[in-house]
């Protein structure tokens, strides 16, 4: 059986568990690390302030080491058993994103309902 992009989205996000713009807000004031799946471009182009950014593509390889943190183990991303709060332009990366950090240890992967879009249309702050 073949799947779709959105079968596969759907399927994450019955195992991980999506947040609104409000309870990112609360996190993101407690500490929580938000990881900006979106690819450089997008991010450059606007962000969630504090968001560090890790694309879709290299999450699993850079997670542990990312360049943001000059390849070092960042300590916030290295307590897996802490929350940690993944996002992109609509929710559908970042739900396999969290799904993926998952299966990789994360004990509490979040992933953003909406993703920036809906962070945005909330009148939340961004970075540029």
């Amino acid at each position: 059986m073949a799947y779709t992009a959105q079968d596969l989205v759907a399927a994450a996000r019955a195992v991980i568990r999506e947040i609104d713009a409000g309870e990112l807000a609360e996190l993101q004031l407690a500490g929580v690390p938000i990881v900006d799946v979106r690819e450089p471009a997008e991010y450059a182009a606007g962000h969630v302030p504090g968001a560090v950014n890790i694309p879709r593509g290299v999450l699993e390889f850079e997670v542990d080491g990312h360049p943001a943190v000059n390849c070092t183990r960042d300590p916030a991303l290295a307590h897996r058993e802490q929350p940690i709060v993944l996002y992109c332009r609509s929710g559908g990366r970042s739900a396999l994103a969290a799904e993926a950090l998952k299966r990789l240890g994360f004990a509490d992967a979040r992933s953003l309902a909406g993703g920036y879009i809906g962070w945005t249309a909330a009148g939340r702050p961004v970075q540029a």
